[in-house]
């Protein structure tokens, strides 16, 4: 049976997803054992390697609407495919710190500039029903290439160099599909797009609690993105090629994050949020408890996988539901929180390594994750949801009109207002959200 044009564009996308952000940014991790032993670096110099492509992909994610608007998704598309395949080069030819910092760095801005090519890309040749569905197949990618890298470090964990170099041969093949593939097209507004309204102050502290939960969320998640093959190896004395097995968990667990994101939106973000944080400290927790129990570590990686694509896929939605029309915003700033988090706890957690050991560095993260799992009831809503007399406006507007679909279609049809309510908003005079 032929696949449509939707589907056969989400499935290219996600291949470049897996391999600019599985491959060139999360698979770092999986091959820290190896490459600290032959590099001589410590705890603290990998932390502030590790920290590295993440700052970098916010400097790409800043830059990334303007360069997409100007060159275009193809060409927007092609720079990211050629960052990324040199800084994988660079990474299997490293000799020092520097050269693996200069590596992981490019491969942090071909990160942050292939998915708002893509998206692009995606407004010119999908139909607008299809938004979200293609969405969720292509934020999959990340898992799947988390997942490639497995046989990576199966078969080649003491071949560091050769595994990076086979990573530069899927990098460069799908910088030349990419040609063949992705339009040469700028981001496209449909007609029935509304001017977005101005931003409130209300709206404004809503994002900033989002921001700061993606924040400390994204630190607590570095020690295991960054440190978790290395523990097991190094405290539980698995062998280098075990660790495979965690990213594996980690990939295919991450695949159920969209249907635990989509229930979230249903249902109680905050709630959500709670339990997923909770789960990510929990695999913290175990990881460091029993380092050498291949069977725990497993579960471990599982659970961080869940939790960890769950989170961002909740942040995804409430960022483009708290600013509606705002696509180039909404959605990007809690991402960008999420990597400062990470680039922030990735020294952080190497400090506390070099100076108190794994299990105690560890423990420390997954109690800073508790306690903003207690925290969650700050978790900001959307839709009139809030407290005070605008989200009580907002509450009977929306029991008039009936239960709000949800999911992550429905949050990017909540980006097109159409005409009536596009006069509606116009003529509200604060514009807000509730």
């Amino acid at each position: 049976m032929a696949l449509s044009s939707s589907t056969r564009f989400a499935l290219f996308g996600a291949g470049l997803i897996a391999i600019t952000y599985g491959l060139a940014r999360f698979a770092f991790g999986l091959f820290v054992p190896p490459i600290r032993a032959e590099l001589g670096l410590t705890p603290e110099v990998i932390g502030l390697i590790g920290a590295l492509p993440l700052i970098s992909f916010v400097f790409a994610s800043f830059a990334a609407p303007t360069l997409a608007r100007r060159l275009g998704a193809r060409y927007t598309a092609m720079l990211s495919g050629t960052l990324g395949a040199s800084g994988l080069l660079v990474i299997s030819q490293s000799t020092d710190a520097t050269s693996l910092g200069i590596g992981v760095f490019a491969c942090g801005l071909s990160t942050g500039l292939m998915m708002p090519a893509l998206s692009g890309a995606m407004q010119a040749v999908v139909e607008r029903s299809m938004h979200g569905r293609v969405s969720s197949i292509m934020n999959a990618g990340t898992s799947v290439g988390v997942a490639v890298a497995v046989p990576a470090v199966l078969f080649l964990a003491d071949a560091w160099r050769l595994a990076y170099g086979s990573f530069v041969v899927l990098a460069v093949a799908g910088l030349v599909a990419t040609w063949y593939v992705i339009p040469s097209v700028s981001r496209v507004s449909p007609s029935d797009t509304a001017r977005p309204p101005s931003i409130t102050r209300l709206q404004w502290w809503r994002l900033g609690r989002l921001s700061v939960f993606s924040f400390l969320m994204g630190f607590v998640s570095a020690a295991y993105w960054i440190f978790a093959p290395d523990l097991v190896v190094n405290l539980g004395k698995l062998p280098p090629g075990a660790t495979g097995l965690l990213w594996l968990a980690v990939g295919v667990a991450g695949l159920g994050g969209a249907v635990v994101a989509d229930l979230a939106d249903r249902n109680n973000p905050a709630i959500t949020q709670a339990l997923m944080l909770m789960m990510l400290s929990t695999s913290l927790a175990l990881l460091a408890a029993a380092p050498g129990n291949v069977l725990l570590a497993g579960f471990s990686a599982l659970v961080f996988g869940l939790a960890y694509m769950s989170l961002t896929g909740l942040y995804l939605m409430t960022g483009i539901r708290l600013l509606p029309g705002r696509l180039s915003l909404g959605p990007v700033l809690p991402f960008v929180a999420v990597s400062l988090g990470q680039a922030a706890g990735s020294p952080v957690v190497g400090v506390l390594i070099d100076r108190f050991g794994y299990d105690e560095a560890f423990a420390t993260v997954a109690a800073i994750g508790v306690v903003v799992a207690v925290l969650s009831p700050f978790y900001p809503r959307t839709l009139g949801v809030g407290k005070g007399a605008e989200g009580k406006e907002a509450e009977g507007k929306e029991a008039e009109e009936g239960p709000r679909e949800t999911g992550l279609q429905a949050a990017y049809d909540h980006q097109l207002p159409d005409e009536d309510d596009a006069v509606e908003r116009a003529a509200s005079p604060s514009g807000r959200l509730g």
